[in-house]
């Protein structure tokens, strides 16, 4: 049934995007239009973000456009705001527009959704609730509540909070849990006890995974807890907060994940509240390879620390052999939140147990438990004469019951090369054969150095703990704050090896060496395969790292591995890293538009074979890029056949080698601005996958300059136009 509400056209939206001021009607007829609702409305009529609505006015005017929920103080129940924009055209009357319409000159519309691609009106009430097998259209509840609960149902929840909800509604019955399901949090618990809010900001989905792992045992527990992305954060909140927990990553040369850039902003801007009463404890995840190791999470650190937060518990920064800092942190965070309770007078009994939830890998193989897979076939993509190598690997999944996502990431453990191995081995003057232990299990030193640990990368978190065993005080001084720029130009180029023959042991044992090594870390690769057209398989498009430095020929571990030391017929570990940032539009009919030069082409390989296979009617537009189109079209055949069927609409190529002037992919970005703006104003999404330092940057820097110049906008209105992208995960990325 289309319900009556009151339509309040205003200047900007309610998040506070500048829209259209000051023009006039025939200056906006192209410009797009959200509506933005009370989130009470919303759910009383079974709505999410992103869904379509129809608004008709007494007048004859009719209009499809997308909704929102309303923030902010003057979102109330009834009011629809919307800014001037091709919908709000055609119910303004012309002598109001762009003059910033008052609430006063309300416009009684009505509304109903949401709607179908057909424009037909979708049912409000569900068959069931996912799993719950609740009739809700013959339930005791009224109109609201159903509507709440549609919109719960018909939102994207994690398991933990499907779980959390059940739990906890079954506690306010009173209703019994049966022994072994999930024990929410009782009234009488919970509701007295300390809130303890979780953010995490996460690019390959660590730091959520982490951030989802202590919520559910925290639920379980029977603590007062919330779970929130950085990136939907409602900063008003932050000033409430009486305990909160960070769990952060740090990407490229220590900038935020894309999900935490705006509360990381905020943090550190002249707006943030003084934050006194606030406790808080941060968990930082990083790669000790990098200069800048876990620099988002020392940040935040020393953001609230500045803002009057007390810090509860020492920062940690787990490398990326995480698990076990993480685990000993969440023990730590249960016995800190256990105190604190008792301190205003409630009490949890507190345990860290590891429970089985819903959405665990079903396989049972993972980041821990790697499966060891059958490789199919392992080819150079490259023609004759390339200064690359980039290898096309198929991998078989037999019978691990893996499965994966367009988008997702494949880990992969690779074995070090056994020539390097040896070098580093006479370099230390140890005997190949002698015992060691890693994680408990012992070994010879040889196969410990080959399958286990981490020889190659030079860090200064092996540097300093090496000249803390070996007393060299020239390699204090190197390590000096004082001598930043030395230390930056000797760990460049130069492997672990080159460190033990420039600073010698005199008595060093096989064990205190192995002491200072992490772990082996698993690659991360954005698959290239679409399990729904490859069955059974995973594909991987790889790059060879090879390059000479410091009179030696060096290599990249994993991905030389993989081209030189796996053949057909091998197996290597392997796991399924999901990347729930990275993904296909849920709407088939959506354009995409996918940047991915060199080996960052393979994630869009996947979505093309995805909408291939589900036959999705959305337009789709490539940009590749790399040296020469003769030797380093990766997929060309593909392609081009994909081209030919209609399937990729736009391909466009920029070979940065075949001319005198070097074009890269943000060059043709700029040159088809108008034709990719109308695409974004179409609804596309956006994504770029490939080198995070300067290739990411430079596309992000072309976007702002494409809408600026083809909306006619400042830099500052453009930036917030990419900003409100990323908001609505139109803008997506996967860099490296």
């Amino acid at each position: 049934m289309p319900e009556t509400m009151l339509l309040i056209p205003v200047r900007t939206s309610r998040q506070g995007t500048s829209l259209n001021a000051g023009k006039l009607k025939a200056e906006y007829q192209d410009e797009t239009s959200t509506i933005e609702m009370h989130k009470e409305d919303m759910a009383r009529l079974g709505l999410k973000k992103g869904d379509k609505v129809r608004m008709s006015s007494s007048n004859g005017a009719q209009c499809v456009v997308n909704c929102k929920a309303q923030k902010g103080a003057e979102a109330s129940p009834g009011l629809i705001f919307m800014a001037y924009g091709p919908v709000s055209s055609q119910f303004v009357e012309a002598d109001t527009a762009g003059t910033g319409m008052p609430i006063s000159k309300q416009i009684e519309i009505s509304i109903e959704g949401p709607l179908a691609e057909d424009g037909t009106v979708l049912p409000v009430v569900p068959a069931s609730l996912p799993g719950a097998g609740a009739d809700l259209a013959t339930s005791p509840l009224s109109p609201q509540q159903v509507g709440f609960l549609n919109s719960l149902s018909s939102s994207e929840l994690t398991s933990t909070q499907a779980i959390w909800l059940s739990g906890y509604f079954a506690a306010l019955s009173g209703s019994a849990v049966a022994p072994g399901d999930f024990a929410a949090p009782s009234e009488s618990s919970a509701s007295n006890l300390p809130l303890m809010t979780i953010l995490f900001g996460s690019e390959t989905g660590n730091a959520e995974s982490l951030a989802e792992n202590l919520v559910n045992k925290a639920s379980a527990n029977g603590f007062n807890v919330c779970l929130q992305d950085m990136m939907d954060y409602d900063f008003a909140k932050l000033e409430q907060e009486k305990l909160l927990f960070i769990i952060v990553s740090t990407q490229g040369e220590g900038d935020p994940p894309l999900s935490a850039v705006k509360f990381y902003e905020y943090l550190k801007s002249e707006n943030a509240p003084r934050l006194e009463n606030l406790k808080y404890a941060v968990f930082a995840l990083g790669d000790s390879s990098y200069e800048f190791y876990c620099q988002t999470g020392k940040d935040f650190d020393g953001f609230l620390e500045k803002l009057g937060a007390t810090r509860i518990m020492d920062r940690v920064d787990a490398d990326v052999d995480f698990e076990e800092p993480a685990e000993q942190w969440t023990a730590d965070v249960f016995d800190i939140y256990q105190k604190i309770a008792e301190e205003q007078g409630g009490a949890v009994q507190a345990s860290a147990e590891v429970l089985d939830f819903p959405g665990k890998e079903k396989s049972g193989y993972s980041k821990t438990n790697p499966y060891y897979a059958s490789v199919l076939l392992n080819v150079n993509l490259n023609g004759k004469g390339s200064a690359k190598e980039t290898r096309h690997i198929e991998i078989d999944l037999g019978d691990s019951g893996l499965s994966y996502k367009p988008g997702d990431a494949l880990g992969v453990y690779p074995l070090n090369n056994s020539a390097y191995v040896d070098d580093l081995i006479t370099a230390l003057k140890m005997n190949a054969e002698d015992s060691v232990t890693v994680a408990k299990q012992i070994l010879a030193l040889r196969d410990a150095f080959i399958e286990k640990l981490d020889i190659t990368t030079l860090s200064r978190v092996n540097m300093e703990k090496y000249a803390d065993i070996i007393g060299s005080n020239d390699l204090k001084t190197l390590l000096d704050n004082a001598h930043k720029e030395e230390f930056k130009e000797y760990t460049w180029g130069r492997q672990i090896l080159d460190l033990v023959e420039d600073y010698p042991a005199d008595a060093l044992t096989a064990q205190d060496f192995v002491n200072i090594l992490r772990r082996i870390p698993g690659r991360l690769y954005s698959i290239a395969s679409s399990i729904t057209a490859h069955p059974g398989q995973v594909h991987l498009l790889v790059g060879a790292v090879r390059y000479h430095s410091f009179g030696r020929d060096r290599e990249g571990v994993c991905s030389t591995f993989l081209s030189d030391r796996i053949k057909s017929g091998q197996k290597l570990a392997i796991y399924v890293q999901p990347n729930k940032h990275f993904h296909l539009p849920e709407d088939n009919n959506t354009p995409i538009i996918m940047i991915g030069p060199g080996t960052g082409l393979a994630p869009f390989r996947a979505f093309l074979e995805e909408r291939q296979e589900t036959n999705a009617k959305g337009k789709n537009w490539l940009f590749f890029g790399d040296q020469h189109e003769k030797t380093d079209f990766l997929y060309s055949e593909e392609l081009q056949k994909m081209q030919d069927e209609g399937l990729l609409t736009k391909l466009s190529l920029a070979f940065s080698r075949d001319q005198e002037q070097k074009i890269y992919v943000q060059t043709r970005i700029l040159e088809q601005s108008k034709k990719l703006y109308e695409w974004l104003e179409e609804g596309a999404y956006f994504y770029v996958c490939g080198d995070a330092e300067r290739m990411a940057n430079d596309v992000h820097n072309a976007l702002i300059e494409t809408v600026a110049r083809e909306a006619g906008k400042s830099q500052q209105e453009a930036e917030q136009y990419v900003n409100d992208m990323l908001d609505a995960r139109r803008y997506q990325r996967d860099v490296y």
